[in-house]
């Protein structure tokens, strides 16, 4: 069973889950699992979890995001975006030092009311199941953080900009919000996410690469291992005395002097077991990830 991560580039009309069941059949392989769904008409970074590395997707799925969007002024559609029905249609008088002034001004921490046509649930049903149904209720705002908008292109009432935010925010929704502002209305005509979880654009594979690679080469080549994503906690070796307490996820007890709260811990052949809690000297598991079948 492979165990890493691989840098997927998922194309336009694949679902998330698409990649995922594609990649099943590519690497036969049924544990696998994504770190943030992408709208199919969105393409970009998905960073994909293999094997042991599925227990990392509610870890890093957490993380800041970056996408390039395209901005429409002077439309708006009923799911925010090009793929919906268009519900009003404004002339674009704003000047672009106004358009600039307005998109600037969403950086920092603000609300956001997410989009009816979404997978957020609300009484146990998802929001883009009420809206086919032509339904729609009322979304409380949710904070996120825009941590910088970079304006690469204006040719209205087109604006192509790049957007670093962090998790659960709806760039539609961004779109949404700037064209409000600017009291022409605005969506989304295309997205794509540059970087995800540390993954960059340029780093990544479409999936017929990585089928490719799989019939002529060895899939590890491009697979990320586990305990890359966590190199910025202090390593920890733990001398073979202490095996059993380590493989069966017992808190040990170290003597050697360890710097910070979280640290990632080896055995004494360096298969990575896990991520520890560390206080005094005492090394306590919160996720483990080693696979015995491996050590051997």
């Amino acid at each position: 069973m492979l165990n890493g991560i691989i840098n997927v580039y998922k194309e336009k009309g694949y679902t998330s889950h698409d990649v995922v069941a594609k990649l099943r059949g590519i690497l036969g392989q049924k544990k696998i699992g994504h770190t943030g769904t992408l709208d199919p008409e969105a393409e970009g970074v998905l960073p994909i979890c293999l094997g042991k590395g599925t227990k990392l997707c509610d870890m890093i799925e957490n993380t800041d995001k970056t996408y390039q969007v395209t901005m429409l002024l002077g439309t708006e559609t009923d799911t925010e975006d090009m793929t919906g029905t268009i519900l009003k249609q404004s002339p674009v008088s704003c000047t672009e030092a106004e358009v600039t002034e307005a998109i600037l001004s969403f950086q920092g921490e603000i609300m956001q009311v997410p989009p009816m046509y979404s997978a957020l649930k609300v009484n146990g049903k998802k929001l883009y199941e009420l809206a086919r149904q032509g339904k729609e209720i009322h979304r409380e705002p949710r904070p996120i953080t825009i941590h910088e908008i970079q304006i690469l292109s204006m040719n209205l009432p087109e604006v192509v900009m790049t957007v670093r935010c962090s998790k659960g925010t709806y760039i539609r929704s961004l779109c949404r919000d700037i064209g409000a502002k600017l009291s022409c209305g605005g969506c989304m005509k295309a997205l794509i996410r540059t970087e995800a979880c540390g993954f960059k654009h340029a780093t990544s594979y479409r999936l017929d690469e990585i089928e490719h690679i799989k019939k002529n080469g060895d899939v590890n080549m491009i697979m990320i291992s586990i305990d890359h994503m966590f190199l910025h906690y202090p390593a920890v070796v733990i001398p073979s005395s202490m095996n059993k307490l380590l493989y069966n996820g017992n808190p040990i007890r170290v003597e050697t002097k360890i710097s910070g709260e979280k640290v990632r811990v080896y055995d004494d052949k360096e298969h990575f077991i896990g991520i520890y809690s560390h206080q005094k000297g005492r090394l306590k598991p919160i996720k483990l990830f080693f696979d015995m079948e491996t050590f051997h």
